[in-house]
């Protein structure tokens, strides 16, 4: 499951979404080309989170697994 939050939730438009793929970098390579650039720039600038840990891109998934997209937050 491939979670979206802030801006990258509203590039996608969706904040849930099943992406195929065994790794971060699959799912986030799927879920690129099915949502387009503008959520592509989203995730350069992005934290990834597997399961409530952060991940990069090597990262393997196993089935079940909720990989998180979370952009920066600003404010004061």
């Amino acid at each position: 499951m491939l979670r979206l939050f802030g801006p990258a939730r509203t590039s996608a438009g969706t904040g849930r979404v099943e992406v195929p793929g065994s790794s971060v970098a699959e799912v986030l390579d799927v879920a690129i080309r099915r949502f387009g650039p503008l959520f592509a720039e989203v995730v350069g600038t992005s934290r990834l989170w597997v399961n409530g840990e952060t991940a990069d891109g090597d990262r393997v998934l196993d089935e079940g697994d909720e990989l998180a997209v979370i952009p920066p937050v600003s404010g004061g």
